[in-house]
């Protein structure tokens, strides 16, 4: 196989998990959102999603490390790092916002994260944008303001956009530290170490009154059907997050955080499908000029930087 096989090969698969991960974390939202209507705290659902998948993916973590215990000890910051802020912290933030704004709003607040990992990349890399990336910061801010629709002076959430801005900060977190190969950490491990670690944070936590915790068996009510409560939270802890960090790590280390974080942007589109079928939320036409302005604007950051 040729040089370039094997990269078109590499290039190819990354497309491929990371389409997997962006339609995976897209059903979290409005899964989240049906148990929290039902009685769930945000932290109960997300402690309980990153607990379970934390459960199915150690096995295999297991397996992957080969005895080689220290590389917990010598990737224990970056483990750190990933489970308290891309995991505990990104979800709960999501949580938080999804339950006091439509889906694809919170989402689309989340996804500027592109423009944060180029931020980040030009102040620690010294990795300077293009003048086609700062220019595609005009239509995503632009976007925002529609999708927000601050200009028809409806009322603005502004505890659900600044949980939902949290979200985002967690979101670049994430990408930045899934796209490290140097520790030699599999994949999986930092998936299943993070997982771990951010559940458990969660539930002390929840332990000790800083959190609300509170759960409930009562059925999930969506759009024109309910389901029992063990449904989606199974849906929330194997797909929306075993199978989705997996994916999601294996696919940022084959494309990078830059690209990874352009592609994972199908996520927004299939977030506003599930929230579509299963929540019933439909965005106001003005919100879908402004989601779509948004989206451009982060596509014209993701080529300019590919021109660095």
């Amino acid at each position: 196989m040729t040089h370039d096989n094997r990269v078109n090969g590499r290039l190819g698969a990354g497309l491929g998990l990371a389409l997997v991960s962006a339609s995976s974390f897209g059903l979290s939202g409005p899964l989240g959102r049906g148990l929290m209507e039902a009685g769930w705290s945000s932290a109960a659902a997300v402690a309980v999603r990153v607990l379970l998948a934390a459960v199915v993916l150690l096995p295999v973590a297991v397996v992957q490390l080969r005895g080689r215990w220290r590389l917990l000890r010598d990737n224990a910051p970056v483990i750190a790092g990933y489970g308290l802020v891309a995991v505990a912290g990104c979800q709960l933030a999501y949580f938080n916002a999804v339950a006091r704004m439509d889906v694809g709003v919170a989402l689309l607040v989340e996804y500027t994260a592109p423009v944060a990992v180029v931020l980040w990349l030009w102040l620690r890399h010294r990795q300077r944008p293009s003048a086609l990336t700062a220019l595609g910061a005009v239509p995503a801010v632009l976007g925002l303001v529609l999708v927000l629709d601050l200009v028809s002076g409806a009322a603005v959430n502004v505890p659900g956009v600044l949980w939902a801005l949290g979200a985002m900060l967690g979101a670049a977190v994430y990408f930045v530290l899934s796209a490290r190969e140097e520790g030699g950490l599999p994949g999986t491990v930092l998936a299943a170490g993070g997982l771990l670690l951010g559940g458990l944070v969660l539930l002390l936590a929840g332990a000790v009154g800083v959190l609300p915790f509170t759960t409930t068996t009562r059925p999930v009510a969506f759009d024109g059907f309910t389901a029992p409560w063990w449904v989606p939270v199974l849906l929330l802890g194997v797909v929306t997050a075993a199978l989705a960090y997996v994916a999601g790590i294996a696919a940022t280390r084959r494309l990078g955080a830059r690209l990874a974080s352009f592609v994972a942007l199908t996520e927004v589109l299939m977030a506003l499908l599930f929230a579509w079928l299963l929540l019933g939320q439909q965005p106001r036409p003005v919100q879908l000029v402004g989601g779509a302005l948004t989206l451009l604007g982060v596509v014209v950051v993701r080529l300019g930087e590919r021109r660095t």
